[in-house]
Protein backbone atom coordinates (compact mmCIF):
# COMPACT_ATOMS: atom_id res chain seq x y z
CA UNK A 1 0.00 0.00 0.00
CA UNK A 2 1.09 3.62 -0.24
CA UNK A 3 -0.80 7.34 0.36
CA UNK A 4 -1.48 10.10 -1.76
CA UNK A 5 1.99 11.39 -1.49
CA UNK A 6 3.44 8.95 -4.06
CA UNK A 7 1.03 9.59 -6.54
CA UNK A 8 2.74 10.70 -9.88
CA UNK A 9 2.21 10.75 -13.54
CA UNK A 10 2.42 7.16 -15.25
CA UNK A 11 1.70 5.35 -11.83
CA UNK A 12 -0.76 2.44 -12.16
CA UNK A 13 -2.92 1.88 -9.54
CA UNK A 14 -5.47 -0.90 -8.45
CA UNK A 15 -9.03 1.19 -8.10
CA UNK A 16 -12.75 -0.49 -7.89
CA UNK A 17 -11.25 -3.52 -9.13
CA UNK A 18 -10.42 -1.91 -12.35
CA UNK A 19 -6.41 -1.00 -13.40
CA UNK A 20 -6.26 3.07 -13.93
CA UNK A 21 -3.19 5.25 -15.18
CA UNK A 22 -2.49 8.37 -13.47
CA UNK A 23 -2.66 10.71 -16.44
CA UNK A 24 -2.59 13.93 -14.32
CA UNK A 25 -2.53 15.11 -10.77
CA UNK A 26 -2.74 18.42 -8.73
CA UNK A 27 -2.09 18.47 -4.99
CA UNK A 28 -4.55 21.02 -3.13
CA UNK A 29 -3.95 22.52 -0.16
CA UNK A 30 -7.24 25.62 0.16
CA UNK A 31 -7.27 27.84 2.96
CA UNK A 32 -9.87 26.27 4.46
CA UNK A 33 -10.00 22.67 5.51
CA UNK A 34 -7.29 19.70 4.91
CA UNK A 35 -5.58 19.25 1.42
CA UNK A 36 -6.75 16.42 -1.02
CA UNK A 37 -5.25 15.24 -4.17
CA UNK A 38 -7.14 15.91 -7.35
CA UNK A 39 -6.58 13.27 -10.52
CA UNK A 40 -7.53 12.27 -13.75
CA UNK A 41 -6.94 8.18 -13.98
CA UNK A 42 -7.65 6.64 -17.19
CA UNK A 43 -8.34 3.07 -17.13
CA UNK A 44 -6.35 0.55 -19.14
CA UNK A 45 -8.90 -1.87 -19.68
CA UNK A 46 -11.71 0.50 -21.31
CA UNK A 47 -9.55 3.93 -22.27
CA UNK A 48 -12.63 5.69 -20.28
CA UNK A 49 -10.66 8.98 -18.24
CA UNK A 50 -12.68 9.81 -14.63
CA UNK A 51 -11.96 12.27 -12.08
CA UNK A 52 -11.14 10.91 -8.88
CA UNK A 53 -10.13 13.40 -5.49
CA UNK A 54 -8.41 11.56 -2.34
CA UNK A 55 -7.72 13.21 1.10
CA UNK A 56 -4.16 13.83 1.84
CA UNK A 57 -2.88 11.01 3.04
CA UNK A 58 -5.76 8.14 2.08
CA UNK A 59 -4.37 4.84 0.92
CA UNK A 60 -3.71 3.79 -2.72
CA UNK A 61 -2.93 0.46 -4.12
CA UNK A 62 -0.11 1.00 -6.82
CA UNK A 63 0.39 -1.95 -9.74
CA UNK A 64 3.77 -2.78 -11.08
CA UNK A 65 3.73 -2.90 -14.46
CA UNK A 66 7.03 -3.82 -16.51
CA UNK A 67 7.10 -2.49 -20.48
CA UNK A 68 8.63 -4.87 -22.89
CA UNK A 69 9.57 -4.39 -26.86
CA UNK A 70 7.71 -6.73 -29.03
CA UNK A 71 7.73 -6.70 -32.57
CA UNK A 72 4.50 -7.16 -34.78
CA UNK A 73 4.13 -10.76 -36.75
CA UNK A 74 0.87 -10.76 -38.04
CA UNK A 75 -3.32 -10.63 -37.88
CA UNK A 76 -5.45 -13.89 -37.85
CA UNK A 77 -9.20 -14.53 -36.12
CA UNK A 78 -7.59 -15.19 -33.11
CA UNK A 79 -5.82 -11.18 -32.41
CA UNK A 80 -2.91 -9.30 -33.27
CA UNK A 81 0.32 -11.91 -32.68
CA UNK A 82 3.85 -9.96 -31.01
CA UNK A 83 7.10 -11.56 -30.51
CA UNK A 84 9.78 -10.45 -28.31
CA UNK A 85 13.17 -10.31 -29.93
CA UNK A 86 15.26 -11.35 -27.43
CA UNK A 87 13.32 -14.34 -25.89
CA UNK A 88 10.91 -15.41 -29.17
CA UNK A 89 8.00 -15.71 -27.07
CA UNK A 90 4.59 -14.93 -28.72
CA UNK A 91 1.80 -13.33 -27.39
CA UNK A 92 -1.85 -12.55 -29.31
CA UNK A 93 -3.88 -9.41 -28.12
CA UNK A 94 -6.85 -8.67 -29.20
CA UNK A 95 -7.92 -5.71 -31.27
CA UNK A 96 -9.17 -3.69 -28.53
CA UNK A 97 -6.08 -3.61 -27.02
CA UNK A 98 -4.13 -2.44 -29.51
CA UNK A 99 -4.66 1.57 -29.97
CA UNK A 100 -3.95 2.55 -33.22
CA UNK A 101 -4.01 -0.83 -34.97
CA UNK A 102 -4.82 0.37 -38.57
CA UNK A 103 -1.15 1.83 -38.66
CA UNK A 104 0.25 -1.43 -37.62
CA UNK A 105 2.52 -3.16 -40.46
CA UNK A 106 4.50 -6.48 -40.25
CA UNK A 107 7.95 -6.20 -38.73
CA UNK A 108 6.99 -2.80 -36.50
CA UNK A 109 8.27 -2.70 -33.29
CA UNK A 110 5.76 -2.11 -30.35
CA UNK A 111 5.75 -2.07 -26.66
CA UNK A 112 3.61 -4.01 -24.42
CA UNK A 113 2.72 -3.24 -20.83
CA UNK A 114 2.10 -6.43 -18.53
CA UNK A 115 0.86 -7.08 -14.88
CA UNK A 116 3.89 -7.43 -13.24
CA UNK A 117 2.55 -10.01 -10.93
CA UNK A 118 0.80 -12.00 -13.04
CA UNK A 119 2.03 -11.31 -16.21
CA UNK A 120 -0.69 -10.42 -18.13
CA UNK A 121 -0.54 -8.49 -21.34
CA UNK A 122 -2.57 -5.28 -20.25
CA UNK A 123 -2.42 -2.29 -23.22
CA UNK A 124 0.35 -2.88 -26.60
CA UNK A 125 1.70 1.33 -27.34
CA UNK A 126 2.85 2.20 -30.85
CA UNK A 127 5.03 4.43 -31.55
CA UNK A 128 4.28 8.17 -31.69
CA UNK A 129 5.04 8.25 -35.53
CA UNK A 130 5.11 5.40 -38.06
CA UNK A 131 6.23 6.18 -41.51
CA UNK A 132 4.19 4.73 -44.31
CA UNK A 133 3.31 4.32 -47.92
CA UNK A 134 0.21 5.97 -49.54
CA UNK A 135 -1.81 3.44 -51.83
CA UNK A 136 -3.84 5.64 -53.28
CA UNK A 137 -4.87 9.37 -52.66
CA UNK A 138 -7.66 11.11 -54.56
CA UNK A 139 -6.56 13.02 -57.47
CA UNK A 140 -6.17 17.12 -56.99
CA UNK A 141 -8.24 19.15 -57.81
CA UNK A 142 -6.83 22.40 -60.15
CA UNK A 143 -7.21 25.20 -58.02
CA UNK A 144 -8.61 23.82 -55.23
CA UNK A 145 -6.12 25.65 -52.85
CA UNK A 146 -7.81 27.93 -50.20
CA UNK A 147 -7.71 27.41 -46.47
CA UNK A 148 -5.82 24.30 -46.71
CA UNK A 149 -7.89 21.54 -48.16
CA UNK A 150 -7.55 17.87 -47.52
CA UNK A 151 -8.02 14.67 -49.76
CA UNK A 152 -8.48 11.27 -48.66
CA UNK A 153 -6.03 8.42 -49.04
CA UNK A 154 -5.05 5.06 -48.16
CA UNK A 155 -2.01 3.65 -46.64
CA UNK A 156 0.03 0.13 -46.94
CA UNK A 157 -2.15 -1.13 -43.63
CA UNK A 158 -5.52 0.05 -45.04
CA UNK A 159 -6.13 2.87 -42.94
CA UNK A 160 -7.52 5.43 -44.77
CA UNK A 161 -6.83 9.38 -43.70
CA UNK A 162 -7.15 12.68 -44.86
CA UNK A 163 -3.64 14.48 -46.32
CA UNK A 164 -2.83 17.51 -48.12
CA UNK A 165 -3.61 17.88 -51.38
CA UNK A 166 0.10 17.97 -52.83
CA UNK A 167 0.84 14.50 -51.47
CA UNK A 168 0.33 11.68 -54.53
CA UNK A 169 0.11 7.64 -54.30
CA UNK A 170 3.54 5.74 -53.64
CA UNK A 171 5.08 8.56 -51.35
CA UNK A 172 6.32 8.10 -47.69
CA UNK A 173 4.66 9.64 -45.21
CA UNK A 174 4.87 10.25 -41.19
CA UNK A 175 1.18 9.46 -39.56
CA UNK A 176 0.58 10.22 -35.75
CA UNK A 177 -0.85 6.91 -34.35
CA UNK A 178 -2.51 9.05 -31.64
CA UNK A 179 -4.58 10.92 -33.78
CA UNK A 180 -4.20 9.34 -37.29
CA UNK A 181 -3.58 12.66 -38.58
CA UNK A 182 -0.73 13.22 -41.36
CA UNK A 183 2.82 15.06 -40.31
CA UNK A 184 4.72 15.12 -43.10
CA UNK A 185 6.05 13.49 -45.88
CA UNK A 186 9.50 11.61 -45.88
CA UNK A 187 12.58 11.92 -48.22
CA UNK A 188 13.95 9.19 -49.39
Amino acid sequence: MASTTDIKKGLTIDFKNDLYTIVDFQHVKPGKGGAFVRTKLKSITTGKVVDQTWNSGEQINPVTVSRRKYQYLYKDETGYSFMDQNTFDQVTLAEEMVVGHEFLKEGQDVEISFHAATDKPLTCDLPIHVILTLTYAEPAVKGDTANNPMKKATLETGAEILVPMFVNEGIKIKVDTRTGEYVERVKE
